[in-house]
């Protein structure tokens, strides 16, 4: 699991013998072509983006990109894909495109991820209605993929071990409209068994990144068999509270981003002996996508034959990173967990006085509400969740569902967050920009529109369009002057550039 990008140079042939030479009989065994992986690895990362299916299709967002000179490819493993909603949602660009500053990604049309990263949603096999446990889950791009692949409805719980990691992985769930998910904040190799079992069980492990090289190429000269090694300890007692989490029955997906067997097979092998008889690995494979077995021997140690049907993927074969993939299913009768206790959500009720002010003031219908229910999870505002996401009590969540409506302001304000997920809904007070308009609004500057951008308006908070699509909040003065209130931290996403 890495999250890295860095301007540098690539590192030289010569030092990438010299890092990863240890892999060299893997290629002579079980992979190919040694100089072309090497060859790989000096070459510019593509930039891969997924659509937002609970926004727009692939073709728009393809005819939409096109029209700002950028072309958007389609993966072809992602086209035939039986993943639902996900099917076709994986695109590439240009290597050195800048995804995140691009409007269409600020509203959440779209999410940058690497493409292999972007394999566990696809082989996970989600179905609305299960209960999914993404243990290492910032920044949020696999989770935010896992809810939707449910449909955006039930309970999704999206794990990580600090404070600003959960922020970062809270801000990417807000901005691609999640409701599904609650986030927990806990070690997960110690992860409470408090929280009950899953239907499915992610762990994407922290790892010594080697797969990343492309986008770092500074870790060239920290990588090796020792960095492997202090990280298995963590991997192992990641993998094993997963499948102490699983239900009988279940399903768990281990991935890193690196090539080192000590982190991927060798970490799989201790987890199936011990729990022997108990668990089993499923064969991992998508189709019209190049990858290799797992390996079954290493360093003189044979392997069980069983760990054949892990997935690697070596970044000279679909230039792509490099990626590890291990399905495993628990037996159906395996020991289980008790029930969990769900949490208590402060739910609030259709005929609130806060919910029918928003209602009126942007003309929203009930649509929006359908499935979904308003509870006050702080004194700040109010959060909408899907109305069957069941939290637990234990460990507490630190937040739930998608912060919508800031009760604590005068007047109150739908958030950014907020706009993007019911700004489609709206039928007053909201103002279509041009492009030049557009940017200015995303600067967070200042802008006049026309009378007849704001025929529809009366002064106060407004709705941002552009394309048909919501940007955020605004205040329409009664001199005509338009004041953004697009989030600072977001304020990159200046212009189409």
């Amino acid at each position: 699991m890495a999250h890295i990008d860095r301007d540098l140079a690539a590192p030289s042939r010569a030092d990438l013998e010299a890092a990863l030479g240890r892999y060299r009989l893997l290629f002579d065994r079980f992979v190919d072509d040694w100089p072309g992986f090497i060859d790989a690895l000096q070459r510019p990362l593509p930039t891969c983006i997924w659509c937002n299916p609970a926004r727009i299709d692939p073709d728009a967002l393809i005819a939409l990109v096109a029209e700002e000179g950028a072309h958007l490819r389609r993966i072809a493993w992602s086209q035939s894909a039986n993943a639902g909603p996900l099917r076709g949602s994986a695109l590439r660009l240009a290597p050195g495109f800048k995804a995140g500053q691009r409007w269409w990604y600020c509203a959440g049309l779209a999410h940058a991820q690497e493409e292999v990263s972007q394999l566990p949603a696809l082989l996970m096999d989600l179905h609305p209605g299960q209960r999914v446990l993404d243990l290492c889950a910032a920044p949020g791009g696999k989770t935010a993929q896992i809810a939707l692949a449910l449909g955006n409805r039930g309970t999704l719980l999206a794990n990580d071990f600090s404070t600003a990691r959960i922020a970062a992985l809270q801000g990417n769930l807000d901005r691609l409209g999640i409701i599904n998910c609650s986030t927990t904040l806990s070690d997960g190799g110690n992860y409470p068994t408090a929280a009950g079992s899953f239907d499915r069980v992610l762990v994407d492990a922290p790892c010594s990144s080697e797969g990343t090289l492309r986008r770092n190429p500074a870790l060239a000269n920290r990588i090796g068999a020792e960095r492997s090694a202090r990280m298995a300890p963590r991997q192992r007692a990641l993998l094993r509270k997963a499948v102490q989490l699983c239900r009988p029955g279940g399903r768990i997906l281990y991935s890193t981003c690196t090539f080192a067997p000590e982190e991927n097979e060798l970490i799989v092998a201790e987890i199936l002996e011990a729990f022997a008889g108990r668990l089993r690995l499923l064969p991992a494979s998508v189709h019209a996508l190049a990858s290799s077995p797992g390996i079954t021997c290493w360093q003189g140690r044979k392997l069980d034959s069983s760990l054949a049907h892990c997935l690697r993927v070596w970044p000279h074969s679909n230039d792509t990173g490099g990626f590890f993939v291990a399905l495993l299913e628990k037996a159906s009768d395996a020991p289980g967990l008790p029930e969990s206790s769900a949490a208590q959500l402060n739910r609030i009720e259709d005929n609130d006085p806060w919910v029918d002010a928003l209602a009126e003031h942007y003309g929203l219908s009930d649509r929006p509400r359908r499935q979904a229910c308003l509870h006050r999870q702080t004194r700040r505002g109010l959060h909408l969740i899907a109305d069957d996401h069941m939290p637990p009590a234990a460990p507490m969540p630190q937040g739930s569902g998608l912060f919508l409506y800031r009760t604590n302001l005068r007047p109150p304000k739908l958030t950014t967050a907020g706009a993007l997920l019911l700004g489609a809904d709206a039928t007053r007070n909201r103002i279509d920009l041009d492009s030049a308009q557009r940017d200015r609004y995303l600067r967070r500057e200042s802008l006049t529109p026309t009378p007849e951008q704001t025929r529809e308006c009366r002064a106060g908070q407004v709705l941002i369009r552009y394309r048909g699509f919501t940007l955020g909040v605004a205040v329409l003065h009664r001199s005509g002057l338009l004041e953004s209130l697009f989030p600072r931290k977001w304020s990159g996403c200046a212009a189409s550039r």
